[in-house]
């Protein structure tokens, strides 16, 4: 028997792709007696594990001055979406160094992004536009 025959696993569209060293904005639903209400916890993926259902990642951020880390299953109910706010250029998978850093030493340099070339169609419709204008 293995797990992947019990449940079915599917991407959701909710959750952009992510990899550590990036910072995240993630919204969980959080139960608190009979309310459920949506918690956002912003800060830097320190891990990734990738294990089919018990898939999760671990996200740090420094809260008064004392390091918070809190651990999410990516194929939870209770995670709503996950948002990349930045991508950060690290060269290891896990980043527990983070953990004896504080300040301006615990930053990680931002990776440069290409901007993403306009369709070919689009760029018709612009010119057309332009052309009418």
């Amino acid at each position: 028997m293995d797990l992947r025959s019990f449940a079915e696993l599917k991407e959701r569209p909710e959750i952009k792709p992510f990899r550590s060293g990036d910072t995240v904005r993630v919204s969980a639903k959080v139960v608190e007696g009979d309310r459920v209400r949506t918690q956002t916890f912003e800060g830097v993926v320190i891990r990734v594990r990738r294990a089919a259902g018990s898939s999760n990642f671990t996200v740090r951020r420094i809260s008064h001055g004392v390091g918070v880390e809190r651990t999410f299953l990516l194929h939870s109910p209770r995670l709503e979406k996950v948002q990349v706010v930045r991508s950060g250029r690290v060269r290891r998978a896990k980043l527990y160094y983070l953990r004896g850093l504080t300040g301006k030493a615990a930053r990680i340099k931002e990776k440069r992004r290409l901007p993403v070339e306009e369709a070919p169609a689009e760029q018709e419709e612009k010119e057309e536009q332009e052309e009418e204008a």
